[in-house]
């Protein structure tokens, strides 16, 4: 029975991984309808996400913010409540963080600019988050409508802001007027891996060290010029917080316990508004997060939201559940779905397949992925329902010892 019961949770721990597979086998049925070989545009997806330097080091610096917004997707649901407003979350955070930069970055030290713009991208995103949590809590109003509603509303203000307070006056200037706000200080830059390489002592190449084949390229994204920066290193050490926060405290504990069933919490004596709140406001604080990551980390200027956003607060949700809304497991999740965007871009260019059908195939694999969860429950449900009515218990043929009575 014990053997069974491991194969069943194995084979529900490595569903989202034949549900990916599954969506790519749809896929190539496309592609071949549309006179492709598919077997030769995977390769050129796999090949351009992690087969060279540049294309891993893209792959790493997508999975950042992938990561990041997982993670406060995951306290979401472990709470009980659906963030879909992550993509809102994202913009406000960059926002804030862009103007905090251009405010301070001439007038105060770059590092501790930094670690304003951090706090100060985060605390923006869990207020955007903490507004449909209170709703949700207090009100009765669904999650999923109020955060789609304030996804909205943090585009708009993005483009009004834009366009009129935040516009690099360079812009104004040459009158072109392209939407977008100066560029950060360079000492408020976030350090890339060429930079902390350096500053460790690592100047000898790949070739020096007599490395060959793909263990060259992988050391050249530690020590070459790409885009790949420190937040990577930031959000895996947020994930390692967050699995403690989960799982190690009492605040974590009851997040999770309101997640499960928020009836026996609150007879248990868990506020359960109160935690149901805590988490949506978490989960923007991540997402908020991520915003001040990409500004600071990568494109150090804030321009169009949708551009900046870039779907990461919908393709978070589904790294976050082919993670298992663990936030180890969430790590190479965001890698997997990370890769899966720049080889996307790569498999079309290499191909001259159309965006759309780029797009169609990754939306097959986020369907499938959010599909799974229902199957994983039901099967979870089943078993509950079998282990309830098993009758093969043996009976107690001795009276129980002392130390039993007692416990």
């Amino acid at each position: 029975m014990g053997k069974t019961k491991l194969n069943e949770r194995l084979f529900d721990s490595l569903l989202p991984l034949l549900a990916v597979l599954a969506a790519f086998a749809v896929g190539a049925v496309i592609l071949f309808l549309q006179g492709v070989n598919p077997l030769e545009a995977y390769k050129a997806m796999i090949v351009g996400a992690f087969g060279s330097k540049n294309g891993l080091a893209d792959t790493l610096v997508k999975a950042t913010p992938l990561l990041l917004v997982g993670l406060g997707i995951a306290i979401a649901f472990r709470g009980g409540v659906i963030n879909i407003g992550a993509e809102g979350q994202i913009i406000v955070g960059a926002l804030l963080t862009t103007y905090l930069g251009l405010q301070l970055g001439d007038r105060m030290n770059g590092v501790l600019v930094i670690i304003i713009g951090l706090v100060a991208g985060a605390l923006m995103g869990g207020i955007w988050g903490a507004i449909p949590g209170y709703l949700k809590a207090q009100l009765g109003v669904n999650e999923i409508l109020s955060t789609v509603m304030m996804n909205q509303i943090a585009i708009q203000i993005g483009y009004y802001l834009l366009r009129g307070p935040m516009i690099d006056p360079a812009e104004l200037e040459a009158g072109t007027n392209i939407p977008h706000s100066a560029r950060l200080p360079k000492t408020v830059d976030m350090p890339r891996f060429t930079d902390i390489a350096q500053s460790l002592g690592l100047t000898k190449s790949g070739s020096d060290l007599n490395l060959t084949g793909y263990l060259k390229e992988v050391y050249g994204v530690l020590i070459e010029p790409t885009r790949l920066h420190s937040g990577l290193i930031f959000a895996i050490v947020m994930a390692i917080l967050i699995y403690i926060f989960l799982w190690r405290t009492t605040i974590g504990y009851r997040i999770r316990a309101v997640g499960l069933n928020p009836h026996a919490s609150r007879y248990a004596g868990i506020n359960v508004k109160r935690n149901m709140v805590l988490s949506m406001t978490l989960s923007g604080l991540f997402a908020g997060l991520a915003g001040a990551v990409e500004i600071l980390g990568l494109h150090h200027r804030m321009f169009e939201p949708v551009a900046v956003s870039a779907g990461y607060g919908f393709s978070g949700i589904v790294a976050a559940l082919f993670g298992k809304l663990h936030p180890l497991g969430i790590i190479p999740s965001s890698i997997l779905f990370g890769g899966l965007l720049v080889g996307g871009d790569k498999m079309q260019r290499a191909m001259q397949i159309p965006q759309v059908l780029i797009q169609a195939i990754l939306g097959l694999v986020v369907l499938f992925v959010v599909s799974t969860d229902y199957f994983v429950r039901k099967r979870q449900n089943r078993r509950v329902s079998v282990d309830s009515g098993d009758k093969s218990e043996p009976i107690a043929t001795s009276a129980p010892s002392s130390a039993e009575a007692k416990s």
